[in-house]
């Protein structure tokens, strides 16, 4: 094993580029939805509409409708996978990723142990599916009343997280569709796809995720890769992979992984801005965030635990927005600051663009969308 002394050092603007060029952020990419959807690995779906936010920052021509296709035709879905998040995944994704991150959601229902006194996992996980595979997809009130039936002296909520730990819950049509509205409703990946569908997507193996992974957010580190995933014990696969790989260290000695022939763009190449919606994973795959979020931004596009629409220039996080009425508010952190002063012009541009594909209103001509620059609060 070489020395990893010898490894060359990557620095963060180098860092950051990379991350962005396969994040499809250097510039919109000409794919499908679907296959972007693939190449990230998913997309972060706490909220309803943030995985279409996420594309139009991402795809050259892009438009909701093309995003909301896929759901309704079932290519692909929402449900729980990485770090006990929602994720809208390609169905094939959706198969074969849930089962990787198993152990974790495992883990999950220990947490709860204190309201599962004499319940037996095994059989709330029989009844659960049984339940919402038998009839129309459940709302999770009307599966932990089920489950209370079983187990009345038990905890209502530890009931309702051991049901969506233990299964792969999907949140079903219309939920998720841009433009429709709908309570959240489940029923089990396996019975939303098929079970032909389901048998023939195999399994994903570890090292195969870890390649991926690199494909999408990296140059990275054992940690950084964890905390994406929500797992640990990582450092084997990437042992495993590691004569195949290359290696850099970061600016503070921490040993970064990545593929070969991935993209690692010069530092000084340009980074148009971007507005970026809540929860997007860009801001929330790696350990170690300062490729993206410098010192100064650290801490400031969250308040509780609810995150902003953020804003990205030259590839850092500057700022944060909202869209209201069709009118885009845009806080910038340094507001005075020559970068930021350099590229109102661009932000604007870049605001209006979002606007007209995302925020439809025939009654406004294109074009003409307001984008104003203050606080987004009021």
């Amino acid at each position: 094993m070489v020395s990893r002394t010898t490894h060359p050092v990557i620095g963060t603007r180098s860092l950051n580029r990379a991350t962005l060029a396969r994040q499809l952020l250097l510039g919109r990419a000409g794919m499908s939805a679907r296959d972007a959807v693939g190449h990230l690995l998913g997309l972060q779906a706490q909220n309803v509409k943030p995985p279409y936010y996420q594309l139009h920052a991402r795809l050259a021509g892009f438009r909701p409708a093309e995003l909301a296709g896929l759901m309704e035709s079932r290519e692909v879905v929402r449900m729980v996978t990485m770090r006990s998040t929602i994720h809208t995944h390609t169905a094939h994704d959706a198969l074969t990723l849930r089962p990787l991150v198993q152990p974790a959601r495992d883990r999950e229902v220990g947490h709860f142990r204190k309201g599962l006194v004499g319940v037996d996992l095994e059989r709330l996980t029989a009844r659960a599916r049984a339940f919402v595979e038998a009839g129309p997809p459940r709302t999770m009130g009307e599966i932990r009343e089920e489950l209370l039936t079983q187990w009345p002296g038990a905890d209502p909520q530890s009931l309702a997280v051991a049901a969506r730990c233990r299964l792969p819950l999907v949140q079903v049509t219309p939920r998720g569709v841009w433009g429709r509205s709908g309570q959240v409703r489940l029923t089990t990946l396996e019975n939303w796809l098929g079970s032909e569908r389901a048998a023939a997507a195999g399994e994903a193996s570890v090292d195969d995720v870890v390649l991926r992974y690199l494909g999408a957010f990296g140059p990275a580190s054992v940690k950084d890769m964890q905390t994406w995933a929500g797992l640990t014990r990582l450092r084997g696969a990437f042992e495993r992979l590691r004569p195949g790989l290359m290696v850099f260290r970061d600016e503070n000695g921490a040993e970064l992984f990545d593929l070969p022939d991935a993209p690692r763009p010069d530092p000084d190449t340009p980074a148009p801005p971007r507005f970026l919606p809540e929860f997007d994973n860009l801001l929330l795959s790696h350990a170690d965030r300062t490729r993206v979020i410098t010192p100064e931004a650290k801490g400031r596009s969250w308040a509780g635990n609810q995150a902003y629409r953020t804003l990205l220039l030259d590839g850092f996080l500057a700022g944060l927005w909202k869209a209201d009425a069709g009118v885009l508010t845009v806080e910038l952190f340094a507001p005075e600051s020559k970068a930021a002063k350099e590229a109102k012009e661009e932000i604007v541009a870049e605001g209006e663009l979002l606007l007209a594909a995302m925020e439809e209103d025939p009654q406004t001509p294109a074009g003409r969308w307001p984008v104003r620059f203050g606080s987004i609060h009021g």
